[in-house]
């Protein structure tokens, strides 16, 4: 199938819009995530003792090989969870701006919205206060609900799809992470990568990618949507 980005993507089927939270509800280049990364790499260094730029290639390595650097860390030094997110999270929301484009299009969608992110539930919290978008969603699924197991793992996914009582079906999900919607178009999922916008990215063959977009809220948008009754 591969991806494609063209106006008036075909949602007609959708009921339920699952979004991914960090770099997908606003840009990438609001710079906001760098934050979190500063405060890991503080950590990891702290740690682990390891000079700063050694300590931050170990934290990216987590990162690739265990989905989260959380995860990583709970894999090969037994930290308690709670304790890094609540540090890594405790971060100045000064970088985020509310978009009432992106809130406009939210609300113009028929059915059910939730966060699925492998951030923590405060961070979400904060995160969707701050883009005026906390009365939007009807739940959000973070890192704890997950018990620690990130996307892009199966079994995440599995979770999610049984809390909400979900039809992946007719579940369409956003994420900026490109391999995290391979499990969500294997449950039969229809799949939206949000791309930076400063057109550097390589553009996608994947076949679990069914859509992409640079901005999302002219992505909602300009979607054909279900209709509902008056």
């Amino acid at each position: 199938m591969g991806a494609h980005s063209s106006p008036g993507a075909d949602l007609r089927h959708i009921e339920v819009w699952l979004f991914d939270l960090d770099n997908t509800l606003y840009p990438l280049e609001s710079g906001h995530m760098l934050l979190v990364q500063d405060k890991m790499t503080d950590y990891m260094e702290r740690m682990t003792g390891l000079p700063r730029d050694e300590a931050r290639a170990l934290q990216k390595r987590y990162y690739h090989q265990h989905g989260t650097t959380l995860a990583g860390l709970m894999a090969h030094h037994g930290i308690e969870p709670e304790a890094f997110l609540e540090e890594v999270h405790d971060i100045s929301m000064d970088r985020l701006t509310p978009d009432p484009a992106l809130r406009a299009a939210l609300l113009r969608l028929p059915g059910r919205q939730m966060v699925f992110t492998n951030g923590s539930a405060s961070h979400a919290e904060r995160v969707l206060e701050k883009l005026d978008l906390a009365d939007i969603f009807e739940d959000v699924f973070h890192i704890a609900s997950a018990d620690y197991i990130p996307k892009p793992a199966p079994e995440t996914f599995e979770k999610v799809v049984a809390r909400f009582g979900i039809d992946p079906k007719v579940t369409c999900f956003f994420e900026d992470s490109e391999k995290n919607l391979a499990p969500a178009a294997v449950l039969g999922m229809t799949t939206v990568l949000i791309v930076p916008q400063d057109g550097q990215a390589v553009p996608t063959s994947a076949d679990f990618v069914h859509h992409t977009t640079t901005d999302l809220a002219a992505f909602l948008a300009g979607a054909r949507l279900k209709e509902t009754a008056a």
